[in-house]
């Protein structure tokens, strides 16, 4: 029985309710009859005749026109497109309403949405709704509070952490994940607020993820790292959320990073590591360049015949272009009008 009990919370019941406006009509018209009913039964109670009749007329208009028509009335929901009602009948799953339209249901039946509290994002403070507020489509009257499921595509972009890469370097690093419910069972009634679960399980896989990567590719140039390898790390990130929010019916649509920077203690050193690095790589180009330049201007020179060098003079030659192309500085020719010997 437990396990027959468990598994009907994991699967979504669509429920196929009746339409909200025929009832709303018969409703309306039963009420009317209702009170017809209940002041032509006081005129046959005033006349004294049949006082029985009466007596019946007016007990069962007031009835249905006291109790039993706004009672009908609490049963109609709305459904706007991509939401849900998840509803409850005397605590045990009733069904979830699906499909946009005007519905009537059992009005026994709750409706439930354990993330219905928003919290304002700049006080932290729930968000607190008018007293005043009734709908019947969903809402708890008296309440104001929504106990709609959201079906869209939405976004949860969580404060920037302080997390250690591969090296141990603390980096700060924002992301970005677009999600929505697909199982609204799962939601409810698997966990306490599958808003909260969500962003708790993204900021935890964002840890372990950021601590399998270095911030950058120090030595190998095939070496995966946070900066030169987004895709793959989104990817992975992305693959272990949906793995952690399985059991809240949630499906992650895309995770993006949108923050990447080292820690600001570090931050200066850092930036002169990767000065140094520049500068270095640069200085390799500029003397692969001019090898290659120094190399072919020999080349010519032998092949066109223009000057026979000996090896001494083509060491001398050799370190003067060098120092001409490698040089930062302007070269200041000097003419030699004699021999070297």
């Amino acid at each position: 029985m437990l396990m027959e009990m468990k598994r009907k919370h994991n699967e979504e019941i669509m429920l196929k309710a009746k339409s909200g406006m025929a009832v709303l009509v018969l409703n309306i018209l039963a009420i009317l009859a209702g009170i017809a009913a209940t002041v032509f039964g006081i005129m046959r109670l005033v006349d004294g005749d049949r006082m029985a009749l009466g007596g019946v007329l007016v007990a069962a208009g007031a009835l249905y026109t006291i109790i039993i028509g706004p009672l009908i009335f609490a049963g109609l929901k709305v459904v706007r497109p991509n939401e849900a009602l998840v509803l409850t009948l005397f605590g045990r799953y009733f069904g979830t309403l699906r499909n946009e339209g005007f519905f009537w249901v059992n009005p026994f039946c709750t409706a439930v949405n354990p993330a219905a509290g928003e919290v304002n994002p700049a006080t932290a403070a729930p968000v607190k709704t008018s007293l005043a507020t009734i709908d019947i489509s969903g809402i708890n009257l008296g309440t104001g509070a929504n106990k709609k499921i959201s079906l869209k595509s939405m976004t949860l972009s969580n404060d920037r952490q302080k997390i250690n890469d591969q090296m141990g370097n603390p980096i700060i690093i924002g992301t970005v994940v677009i999600w929505k419910v697909v199982n609204t069972a799962k939601a409810v009634f698997n966990v306490d607020n599958y808003k909260e679960f969500l962003s708790i399980q993204c900021d935890a896989a964002l840890r372990n993820i950021v601590s399998l990567y270095p911030y950058d590719s120090v030595g190998s140039d095939n070496e995966k790292s946070l900066r030169g390898s987004s895709v793959e790390v989104v990817e992975k990130l992305k693959n272990e959320i949906q793995a952690k929010v399985e059991i809240a019916g949630l499906e992650i649509l895309e995770a993006r990073i949108t923050h990447l920077s080292y820690a600001e203690e570090i931050a200066s050193a850092m930036l002169q590591r990767q000065q140094a690095s520049a500068v270095v790589d640069a200085k390799q180009a500029i003397v692969e360049g001019a090898v290659g330049m120094v190399e072919m201007a020999l080349e010519k020179l032998n092949a066109n015949g223009i000057v026979h060098l000996d090896e001494e003079r083509k060491a001398a030659m050799v370190s003067n272009l060098l120092v001409v192309l490698c040089g930062s500085r302007d070269v200041q020719p000097v003419v030699n009008s004699g021999s070297l010997y």
